[in-house]
């Protein structure tokens, strides 16, 4: 049984320094994929570019470019240069986001996630496979037709380091997650626990897996959450009280609501209608504290190295292979090594 991976994930900030400093002690403290997020911040590419110079061992991973922002191609282009640069450490990450900042912010309908999905995955791989591009799918028709007539199929100018970059989708619905297992490379999931992940995604990951061509290989897939090592660190799992508070409340309208439907699949669906109706009348504080200890407890990993055993257990027993952390006890360097040590004993 192949070892369990440690992914950490590495949001831009003001202090460039200050992070690059950080991505190194990372990677000397055993850390094996290094993630950037892209919301409506600063992009995740130029940091991605960066963090290929100043790391040596690492996996580089977009988690994730939302679908809707650049074109199939462009995003393909992109993952070959960061693929290049950072020599053959990158990994991309896909996802829709959601209507909110799809629609507010870049100015694009959300419409058709799945269908763009499976175009935008195909495609890619077209590219960096360097096959002259023609695609005809439900969203996405290249060369262009009712254009300007002038379009041809044309294939990368540049030869890409690999010609298979791994490709992982943040998926949370049951059509996406079929989706994802039968396609990608990675699935990551967010609010996974992984004693009741098979309620919410069991019969989607089966039906994908079913479908999935034998050259892509077993599923990889990444999960985790906030940790903390130590005899007397419980307490902290309150620190992400207030983050799941906003996507299980505020994250999407009533009924749009993707994290708030996993919660309520867990079995929390009082809870979670009451976090979604105090939340979208300003009651942000009452929220706070209707969400269930259990769902706080269940997607960390907080507490002694005899717990953390027990709960790297399940996440294997639930076909996890890698395995992501946000460090938030007071030595976070400290915590990355003890957990690796405890990773790799498992």
């Amino acid at each position: 049984m192949s070892a369990l991976r440690l992914a950490v994930m590495l949001a831009p900030s003001a202090d460039v320094d200050r992070d690059a400093a950080l991505a190194r002690a990372y990677e000397d403290a055993g850390v094996d994929v290094l993630a950037v997020p892209e919301a409506y911040g600063v992009d995740a590419v130029s940091w991605l570019g960066y963090l290929a110079s100043v790391t040596d061992r690492v996996q580089l991973m977009a988690q994730v470019l939302p679908i809707y922002s650049r074109t199939p191609a462009l995003t393909a282009m992109t993952a070959a240069g960061i693929d290049r640069v950072s020599k053959g450490r990158f990994a991309l990450g896909l996802g829709v986001s959601g209507p909110q900042v799809v629609e507010g912010w870049h100015g694009v309908t959300y419409d058709a996630p799945l269908g763009r999905t499976r175009d935008v995955i195909e495609i890619c791989r077209k590219v960096w496979r360097r096959e002259r591009l023609e695609h005809e799918g439900a969203h996405y028709r290249i060369p262009l037709t009712g254009g300007t007539g002038l379009g041809k199929p044309l294939k990368i100018v540049d030869k890409p380091l690999r010609s298979r970059i791994p490709v992982y989708v943040a998926a949370l619905g049951p059509a996406n997650t079929r989706l994802t297992a039968q396609l990608a490379d990675g699935w990551v999931p967010f609010l996974y626990i992984p004693e009741r992940a098979d309620v919410v995604w069991g019969e989607a990951l089966a039906r994908g897996t079913e479908e999935r061509p034998a050259e892509l290989g077993p599923l990889e897939i990444m999960a985790g959450g906030p940790m903390a090592i130590g005899d007397d660190v419980t307490h902290k799992r309150e620190l992400d009280r207030d983050h799941l508070t906003m996507y299980v409340g505020g994250m999407g309208a009533r009924g749009k609501n993707f994290y708030n439907t996993v919660v309520r699949k867990y079995g929390f669906e009082a809870e979670a209608e009451q976090v979604q109706d105090l939340y979208l009348a300003g009651r942000r504080a009452e929220a706070a504290a209707k969400l269930p200890a259990a769902l706080l407890e269940g997607t960390s990993l907080i507490g002694d190295t005899s717990y953390l055993k027990d709960r790297l257990a399940a996440y294997r027993e639930r076909g996890v292979t890698v395995v992501q952390v946000q460090p938030v006890g007071d030595d976070p360097i400290r915590d990355l090594r003890l957990f690796r040590e405890v990773l790799d004993n498992c």
